[in-house]
């Protein structure tokens, strides 16, 4: 019958583009691939080497009619097929053509739902590393088209499923919540490639991992009957993890109740054998922790038989799985293999060219740092013998300030003799007329001693404007490191910076000598001078 009904839609599929217009032809050929894959997953179960003939002569019609997608679809269902059976070598070959022809179509939606069956079938392995590898390449794919507006955020789902479902077969219950979480935040009930109901049977087991075993129960009862009717073979899981549920509450009649019917459901659809063995394994500790140790020798040897077929390194079914042999890797070595002669003739002329290029480069930048060097060289040269031409100049006025200093102080100092050996002359008058000599009378006398003294006085005062305008900046410092000297300091100062001797300064300044010493001392203690420094060298460095 089957062959029958497969015939008649080759047949089909092959007169309909001379019986009918391209529109219709379109229509038709819809629905005949829908009849196709709905008929061959009805019979999986019952009669999986049908389902497989079915999906094999659609997989050809596909490839001759140009239709890319559908093969896809049909190299998924027939690795879904084989997989129920336990045969991954098969599933394993099916799925890497799948993966060869969305790569050459570009088909990114493909690659990643081929992807994450792929790293399912590493997953049942352990090769955790593998099977996240490919896990991670389908979700990268997704969020892409995602973020292009191409896929909707639902379908993200998928992806967030298998890296869940994984951890929970890893036993590592924790990061399942986290993936199932995820799933829980984008899901919809309209557009999403997940059923609700899978994502309520991972909850229920992960509830009860963390010990809310009732909860868990609630949740199984729950989605039972949707199972029962919309994908019995799944039974097979979810009776397991109800045994698991029971078994932690000890109530192991129930527990081995269980076990038992998902050990029935898988062999009634031929679905789920590589689930088996570890029912076996939980039935075999259940009779074990119940003493029966001849049904627990029993359950762990079929258990042993089975992982061994099906797990085993050694089987012919799993060798081309667990090495890593696929037509995908090989074909996309080739295609690297033929761009990398191609890119290595590239190189070698852009080597060719990016050699001449650093030879001028090179050339071109040691010439300008040679440059680059001369001309800092000179400006440094130039630089200096400048600061020694206005080094030069400096010295040469201060020099000649100097001088001209030198030689005013000495025009002052003689100045300052002449206005001496005057004193001197009008004090010797000035004593003769107090004594009463010549024929002025007392008025005229004190008038002419009073014109004396005050031209004594303006004497004084035009020679200290003389200093003051030669020795300005003198003034000024002695001024603003000793503002507490007097006027009589000041002339002092003065006068001993003219290298008066104590003689000279009592006749400029009308005292005696000995008055003149006592205010060199007070002068000194004024400065704050000690012993060893001499006055006149400290006034001379003012």
């Amino acid at each position: 019958m089957i062959r029958l009904l497969s015939q008649l839609v080759s047949v089909a599929l092959l007169l309909a583009p001379h019986l009918l217009g391209a529109q219709k032809m379109d229509t038709m050929q819809a629905v005949m691939n829908e009849l196709l894959f709905e008929e061959a997953s009805r019979i999986r179960r019952q009669n999986p080497d049908s389902s497989i003939y079915l999906l094999q002569l659609g997989y050809t019609n596909f490839l001759k009619t140009g239709d890319t997608i559908n093969a896809i679809y049909a190299l998924q269902e027939l690795a879904e097929t084989y997989g129920h059976q336990a045969n991954y070598k098969r599933s394993y070959d099916e799925l890497w053509k799948a993966l060869l022809l969305a790569d050459a179509g570009k088909n990114d939606v493909a690659k990643a739902a081929v992807y994450n069956r792929i790293g399912r079938y590493y997953s049942f392995y352990k090769r955790k590393e593998e099977a996240f590898k490919f896990f991670q390449l389908s979700l990268e794919i997704k969020r892409r088209l995602v973020a292009e507006k191409q896929l909707p955020e639902a379908s993200l789902i998928g992806s967030y499923y298998a890296f869940a479902s994984t951890y929970r077969e890893l036993n590592e219950p924790r990061l399942a919540q986290t993936y199932l979480d995820s799933c829980f935040l984008v899901h919809s009930s309209t557009d999403s490639p997940i059923d609700y109901v899978y994502l309520q049977f991972e909850q229920a087991f992960l509830k009860g991992q963390f010990g809310e075993n009732e909860e868990a129960l609630e949740i199984f009862y729950q989605i039972l009957p949707w199972v029962e009717e919309h994908n019995p073979s799944y039974l097979v899981l979810v009776y397991t993890y109800v045994g698991d549920t029971y078994r932690r509450l000890d109530n192991l009649v129930k527990s081995e109740d269980y076990y038992k019917k998902a050990l029935s459901i898988s062999k009634t659809y031929n679905s789920h054998i590589d689930f088996t063995p570890m029912v076996h394994g939980k039935l075999s500790d259940l009779y074990y922790s119940q003493g029966d140790y001849k049904r627990a020798y029993a359950s762990l040897k079929t258990m042993e038989e089975l992982d061994a077929l099906f797990f085993d390194s050694r089987s012919a079914n799993n060798l081309p799985l667990l090495e890593i042999q696929d037509a995908f890797r090989r074909e996309k070595e080739k295609q690297s293999q033929l761009m990398q002669k191609q890119r290595l003739l590239e190189l070698e002329h852009a080597d060719r060219v990016w050699f001449l290029q650093k030879v001028i480069l090179v050339g071109a930048i040691a010439f300008l740092l040679i440059i680059g060097v001369l001309y800092i060289n000179y400006v440094r040269a130039k630089h200096k013998a400048e600061k020694s031409v206005i080094r030069k100049q400096r010295e040469m006025e201060m020099q000649k300030a100097n001088e001209v200093l030198e030689l005013k102080n000495k025009e002052l100092a003689a100045s300052a003799l002449q206005l001496i050996e005057r004193d001197e002359f009008l004090a010797s008058l000035k004593n003769r007329l107090r004594k009463g000599g010549g024929q002025m009378g007392p008025n005229e006398v004190k008038g002419m001693l009073r014109s004396i003294s005050i031209s004594n006085a303006q004497n004084w005062e035009e020679f200290r404007a003389r200093f003051v305008a030669v020795n300005e900046s003198f003034y000024q410092r002695l001024n603003e490191q000793f503002p507490q000297l007097s006027q009589t300091d000041q002339k002092l100062c003065a006068l001993i910076k003219l290298n008066f001797s104590s003689k000279e300064i009592a006749k400029l300044l009308g005292i005696t000598i000995e008055s003149v010493h006592t205010n060199r001392y007070r002068l000194r203690k004024k400065l704050a001078l000690t012993r060893d420094v001499n006055l006149t060298e400290f006034i001379a460095s003012l």
